[in-house]
């Protein structure tokens, strides 16, 4: 409801290219004003990140609790992946391109929504798959209690995060899930 449809070319040469390319523009901003996470979009958003991380623009900031947690993960053995409804791309640029300098070296891998939607428990399995592990091995971060449920559904261990910016909890969610709001609270045995 509301899409912007794009309109086919009429043969009016310079008129169709400028209704064709406001016609885009409008059909993103649509996209974005609902939080789509369709594949296309996210990587269009990749590529303008890319310009602007590229030409020193832009750089990714993370909560203050993050980097040191994961730096104590890794030093502990463990390994850390990011699944996000942002491109690998996208992903790859924020942690390359961060107010803490590049700190690709934190991460395992990047999965995004070519593996599966993140709403879908069988994403999850088709992640613990691709790195070998038993999803009873894998610990699943995140702000959005429907991925949280998908998650479980696939016998993933799960906490959410509750961050400024992050939409409300219900009463009901805040007693079930394990509920976070720093890194530096996860207390994770080490990887053998």
């Amino acid at each position: 409801d509301g899409a912007v449809p794009i309109p086919a070319a009429s043969g009016n040469g310079v008129d169709d290219l400028q209704q064709m390319i406001q016609a885009v523009v409008d059909n993103v901003c649509w996209q974005m004003s609902l939080d789509r996470k369709t594949t296309a979009l996210k990587q269009l958003q990749g590529h303008m990140w890319r310009a602007a991380f590229t030409a020193g623009r832009m750089k990714a900031e993370f909560f203050a609790d993050v980097v040191p947690a994961v730096r104590k993960w890794r030093e502990a053995g463990m390994k850390v992946y990011i699944y996000s409804s942002g491109s690998v791309e996208a992903q790859k640029l924020l942690f390359g391109h961060s107010t803490e300098g590049d700190i690709l070296e934190l991460v395992d891998g990047h999965f995004d929504t070519k593996i599966g939607r993140k709403v879908e428990s069988e994403s999850y399995r088709k992640i613990a798959d691709s790195i070998g592990c038993s999803t009873n091995n894998i610990l699943f971060l995140t702000d959005v209690t429907r991925e949280a449920s998908a998650a479980e559904e696939a016998d993933v261990h799960v906490a959410v995060v509750v961050r400024p910016g992050n939409a409300g909890l219900t009463d009901d969610e805040k007693t079930y899930y394990s509920l976070i709001t720093s890194f530096s609270e996860l207390y994770l045995p080490s990887s053998t």
